[in-house]
């Protein structure tokens, strides 16, 4: 449901040096919204035969496909060439009637019979030559739709949080006091279990010009079930590394926030990661977020489209 309480750990726990992204002072963001790195590699090989799986099972889906009909297409066309070339007399084909157009047409609706192994027996290869080649395509299609199956299971079968973070961090009233919070919701229907939550700063220190990273207490750190949404809560009290410091503050010390959890995904059943960021200038002073959910009687009903729903109020002194 919305906010949950617990005891608050009152002790900022400083966490080994850095998160990773080195403790020099940083203007830039280092994490993007959707949890991956704004880091750019250089140096490397622009082909990288090694990743191709990988990047094969973690780019996009529209991309995937893409790739998948450029394939596919791509190698009808260098065999339909082939068998144009080798003219009309190496497919048993009818050809007197035909313009070269045709000719092409023919020649690639073939390929494309052959690389399925699907073969109507309408136009068949004449030759040793154009057998030839028509076994080797009909071998390259095998080896290519078993490649393009277990390209297709992975991307199924792989485990991926879909929460949808709030589009801003608040500093809104909390128990007589502030406290800096931010929403999240899971994006499918699937059910989550154990949910666990880090929640991290960096903050460029202005005298020693280095980046230190604090782990921020929390008011609850792990939900047993996540049927609704979930506003973490970080109270801004004495103990706290945000307390008595104002937006501005935070935005001459580059705050960003590294909010990382981890879930267990009953339909996989693996643990699944989610991660994202914000920056000082994404936090808004004054705020709090608007109920995303109400009863109608018999049931929760839940409106993702108010994740990002907030209004002004008054903090106290």
């Amino acid at each position: 449901m919305a906010k949950t309480n617990s005891n608050t750990n009152n002790n900022s726990e400083s966490v080994p040096k850095d998160l990773g992204f080195g403790t020099g002072a940083s203007n830039m963001r280092n994490m993007n919204k959707d949890g991956s790195f704004n880091v750019v590699r250089v140096g490397e090989p622009s082909f990288r035969p090694w990743e191709i799986y990988h990047s094969m099972i973690s780019m996009s889906w529209s991309k995937f496909l893409l790739l998948l009909f450029s394939a596919y297409a791509g190698v009808n066309l260098i065999f339909a060439l082939i068998y144009y070339l080798l003219g009309a007399e190496s497919l048993s084909m009818d050809a007197s009637h035909m313009h070269e157009g045709e000719k092409f047409l023919e020649s690639f609706f073939f390929s494309s019979q052959t690389l399925t192994t699907l073969g109507y027996g309408r136009i068949a290869p004449v030759g040793f030559t154009a057998s030839s080649i028509a076994a080797v395509e009909a071998m390259l299609g095998l080896f290519g739709f078993a490649i393009a199956t277990g390209l297709l299971y992975g991307r199924f079968s792989r485990p991926e949080a879909r929460l949808m973070f709030s589009e801003n961090a608040l500093i809104a009233p909390y128990r007589g006091g502030k406290g800096l919070m931010f929403r999240l919701a899971n994006k499918r229907r699937n059910q989550l279990i154990e949910i666990e939550i880090d929640v991290n700063i960096g903050m460029t220190d202005p005298e020693t010009g280095s980046r230190t990273f604090v782990s921020l207490p929390l008011e609850r750190k792990k939900i047993n079930l996540f049927p609704s949404s979930w506003t973490v809560v970080h109270p801004i009290d004495e103990s706290s590394p945000l307390y008595n410091k104002s937006v501005e503050d935070l935005r001459k010390a580059n705050l960003e926030i590294y909010p990382m959890l981890k879930a267990f995904d009953e339909t996989f059943s693996q643990t699944v990661y989610a991660r994202t960021s914000y920056r000082a200038e994404e936090i808004i002073d004054g705020a709090k977020f608007i109920p995303m959910f109400h009863q109608d009687g018999t049931n929760t009903i839940l409106d993702l489209s108010k994740l990002n729903a907030w209004e002004k109020v008054n903090l106290p002194s």
